[in-house]
């Protein structure tokens, strides 16, 4: 007996020793026991840019392999090199979209402004429906990020934003909207807060208008809608107080005819005299029926005399005040930034260049013969800001067009020869800030404000150029290139075929006074707007 049970408890430690074993082997299985644990998925926080391509099954139906290898063409030359200059990242593509992450928002709205605006260019010369249009939504959010992919409701509601925002549109978050809107200049229209599918809080939402001036013409535009209905209404009610009022004098006529024919009535004689005071009747019911009509006419005549304005502003246009220079060699570039490598002698043809950036009053001009793109606003002797390159190329174009004089945009080496007054110094006037000599940020005796000193309020440089360190940045005509490395020697504009940035120089008021050194140089989006963006012109001999 001993034995056996000797032998049972001996069965037993090993039937334990069995199921221990087993559990052990099904925690390391499941991670709960001798495997090492999983390290946690890196978070951060990140603008999120989701692209969709409207009606992409309808195109790929029309053109299956002409749409497949225009979108791969789009997402090649435009999608991928845009998110690289924003310093984004391209998560992935989707066929018909694409998933992209940037650290900063300012360059997430501002990319996808970008790809919005050279797709209206590439869908110009193409009919309506064979244009390919993205909607695309941003949202700020916690995100979890893969090699190939990212992860939380931060994408899924870039994601939502984007299938409710309208082709050729971007919308984005008010997250986004609050990090953005000091320091982007766009129109912002709320569309108030959404609900979105499959996310419990409503979202509030932004639609981006690239161009400021677009929020007031949209504003303008449904005021004229409300004013068109408004007269529309008074033309109804008009047109029902004329039938009234028409009809009113008939029944008073046939009523007073009828008793001249009866014997009973009064004498003959004045029958005609009751006739001639009933028929007349009608027209003084006409009268102010016409003159209740006639205020519909006004409406349309403030259009009509447009006209007549535009060609006296085209024939009355004032040229910008400029300042011939001989031209010569000059050393260009220096050693303080990356950028203004390296330094070169540059030889510079005779040319004139603008004494004073483009003022407000000088663009208007442009706009009000309908050349430039909008109005701007503020002082008519404050430079004008918050011009595009392909705002600047419209003035000059004009103004050539108008003057019959070969106007244009400086370029970089003609700028920076103009600006240097033929000196070598880190600014025009010494290496050292002086007072009166730059509007900038850091410049203590002419503060920064919200907009830069009118045009001529600084000391001019030694060849009679005003504002040419500080007041605003200033369009030239060459690409950007991250360095001088290859370019020109002659002074001629250094230029490739659609380039997505420009070279801008100066420093703005809004700037620390480094930028306004006469070698400083940067870039910025050609079709993007910004405030603190203006120009000067050049010519031609």
């Amino acid at each position: 007996m001993a034995a056996g049970k000797i032998v049972c408890l001996t069965l037993s430690f090993t039937a334990l020793g069995t199921i221990r074993a087993m559990a052990q082997i099904r925690d390391i299985k499941s991670g709960r026991f001798g495997a090492p644990p999983r390290e946690p998925m890196p978070r951060r926080l990140a603008a999120i840019v989701a692209g969709d391509i409207s009606g992409y099954s309808r195109l790929m139906q029309i053109d299956e392999e002409g749409t497949h290898n225009r979108v791969k063409r789009i997402e090649r030359d435009l999608i991928e090199p845009s998110i690289l200059e924003h310093h984004g990242r391209l998560v992935k593509t989707t066929g018909d979209g694409f998933i992209a992450i940037f650290d900063s928002p300012v360059e997430a709205v501002r990319c996808s402004i970008v790809i919005q605006q050279n797709l209206v260019g590439r869908n110009a010369a193409l009919p309506k429906h064979h244009w390919i249009e993205y909607r695309i939504g941003v949202n700020l959010g916690d995100v979890i990020i893969e090699t190939d992919d990212v992860y939380g409701d931060g994408v899924n509601i870039a994601t939502r934003l984007e299938g409710i925002a309208q082709p050729g549109e971007v919308y984005i978050s008010g997250g986004i909207y609050e990090q953005i809107k000091h320091k982007l200049v766009c129109g912002y229209e709320s569309l108030g807060d959404r609900h979105v599918k499959n996310i419990t809080d409503p979202v509030r939402v932004y639609r981006v208008l690239p161009d400021p001036a677009a929020l007031h013409e949209n504003r303008r535009r449904r005021e004229r809608i409300l004013a068109l209905l408004l007269v529309l209404a008074l033309l109804i009610i008009a047109g029902g107080t004329l039938w009234y009022m028409l009809g009113q004098p008939r029944k008073a006529t046939e009523q007073a005819s009828a008793p001249v024919s009866s014997p009973a009535e009064a004498p003959k004689a004045p029958a005609p005299a009751a006739k001639q005071r009933a028929t007349p009747q009608p027209s003084p019911s006409v009268a102010p029926a016409q003159q209740q009509a006639a205020p519909p006419a006004p409406s349309a005549s403030p259009a009509a005399p447009q006209t007549p304005p535009t060609t006296q502003a085209a024939a009355s246009v004032r040229e910008p005040e400029m300042v011939s220079l001989r031209g010569g060699s000059f050393t260009m570039g220096s050693n303080e930034d990356p950028s203004e490598k390296p330094v070169r002698q540059v030889t510079v043809k005779p040319f004139a260049m603008g004494k004073f950036p483009v003022s407000v009053r000088e663009w208007n001009a442009c706009a009000a013969a309908k050349a430039c793109g909008f109005t701007a606003s503020g002082k008519d002797d404050a430079p004008v800001a918050n011009v595009s390159w392909s705002d600047a190329k419209q003035y000059v174009a004009w103004l050539a067009e108008t003057t019959r004089k070969p106007y244009r945009l400086p370029s970089e080496a003609e700028w920076e020869y103009a600006a240097r007054g033929g000196t070598q110094t880190k600014f025009w006037w010494g290496d050292q800030l002086q007072p009166g000599m730059v509007n900038c940020k850091n410049c203590s005796d002419i503060p920064a404000v919200d907009q830069p000193v009118k045009v001529g309020s600084l000391k001019p440089n030694p060849f009679g150029l005003f504002d040419m360190g500080g007041g605003v940045d200033q369009w030239v005509e060459d690409c950007w290139h991250r360095n001088y490395q290859g370019a020109p020697a002659d002074g001629s504009a250094w230029v490739e075929n659609a380039c997505p940035s420009h070279v801008i120089r100066s420093g703005s008021w809004r700037k620390d006074s480094d930028y306004a050194r006469t070698s400083s140089r940067g870039s910025y989006d050609t079709n993007v707007r910004y405030p603190t963006h203006g120009f000067r012109v050049a010519l031609s001999p």
